[in-house]
C-alpha cells in the first residue's frame, strides 16, 4: 500500500506554540515492521485524516536505522517487533529538538492528535499513559511470546521532550547496549520526570473498558496490542470493525490518489 498523502488543509493549520520551531510540523515516529506494513498505513491514515495541525509522520525502519549505522545490536528472542528497541531513538532522530511522539503501528486513531499534543508540559522529560498492565495471554499477534514486566506498554506511546537534558542519555551507543529493562521501564528518569496522559489515549483492546454514557472512557487511540485484524487469527477481536473500515477508506483515497495523479 502506498503513503497517504497529507490533507492540504492540515498542512496549513496553525501549529501548537508548544513545540520549538512554531513553523514547523509536530513530528510523530511510528514503529515501522515489514510483517505489519497495513497496519502502519492504518495507523498513519487514521492520524492525518483527524490532527487539526500539521504533523509529520515518520517511519521508523530497522533497516534504514542499520544503513546509517544508529543502530547495530543483533535481535533477541524476546522481540516481538523490529522496533522494540529502536522506538528509544526517537529524541535522538528528532535532533534532541521539541516535542515527538513514538506510537507502536498498531494504532487506531479516533482523535485529533492536536488534544494529546496540548497536554505536553515541559516539566517532564516524557509522558504516556500509564497502564497497570499484566496480560493473561502467553503469546501475542502471530505467535510471539508475551513478556510480563513493570510499566508494560508504557512505551508503546511516548511523548517525549527531546530537549530535556535527561533524554540526551538515549543517544545511539546507550540504545543499542542497554537492557529491555533499562529502556522499557524509564529506568534513565526519576518518576517525577514522567508525565500521565488519560487511557483513553492507549486505550488496549482486552484490558480497557468502555463504561456506558461515561465519555471519559470513550477510546481517542486504540491499541490492538494483542494483535489486530491485519492477522487472520485477529480479525473478529473488539474494534477490529472500526479498523477494517478505516483500511478501506485508506485504500479508497489512495486509488482517488492514483488516478489524481494519471489526470496530472
Amino acid at each position: 500500500m502506498g503513503s497517504v498523502t497529507l490533507n492540504p488543509q492540515i498542512a496549513n493549520a496553525d501549529p501548537n506554540p508548544n513545540n520549538v520551531n512554531t513553523k514547523t510540523p509536530y513530528r510523530i515516529y511510528i514503529g515501522y515492521d515489514p510483517k505489519e506494513d497495513v497496519a502502519y498505513e492504518v495507523c498513519r491514515y487514521s492520524i492525518l485524516k483527524r490532527s487539526s495541525i500539521p504533523v509529520e509522520i515518520i517511519p521508523i525502519k530497522q533497516s534504514e536505522l542499520r544503513e546509517k549505522k544508529y543502530y547495530w545490536r543483533e535481535r533477541g528472542k524476546l522481540e516481538s517487533t523490529e522496533f522494540s528497541f529502536t522506538r528509544f531513538l526517537t529524541p535522538f532522530l528528532a535532533g534532541y529538538e521539541g516535542w515527538a511522539m513514538f506510537v507502536d503501528c498498531d494504532f487506531l486513531y479516533l482523535g485529533d492528535i492536536k488534544e494529546l499534543f496540548d497536554l505536553t508540559d515541559d516539566k517532564y522529560a516524557v509522558m504516556c499513559v500509564q497502564h497497570d498492565y499484566t496480560p493473561k495471554e502467553t503469546t501475542k499477534m502471530d505467535g510471539a511470546v508475551q513478556t510480563v514486566y513493570p510499566r508494560k506498554n508504557w512505551s508503546s506511546m511516548v511523548l517525549y521532550n527531546c530537549g530535556h537534558p535527561k533524554n540526551k542519555v538515549l543517544s545511539p551507543e546507550v540504545v543499542n547496549k542497554e537492557s529491555g529493562a533499562f529502556l522499557h521501564r524509564f529506568m534513565w528518569l526519576e518518576d517525577d520526570e514522567i508525565g500521565s496522559v488519560p487511557f483513553v489515549w492507549n486505550f488496549l483492546v482486552g484490558h480497557n473498558q468502555v463504561v456506558k454514557d461515561d465519555p471519559n472512557t470513550y477510546p481517542k487511540a486504540i491499541h490492538y496490542t494483542l494483535g489486530g485484524p491485519w492477522f487472520e487469527a485477529w480479525k473478529d477481536c473488539e474494534f477490529g470493525d472500526l479498523w477494517l473500515k478505516e483500511l478501506e477508506e485508506c485504500k479508497e483515497v489512495e486509488k482517488e490518489e492514483e488516478k489524481d495523479q494519471k489526470v496530472e
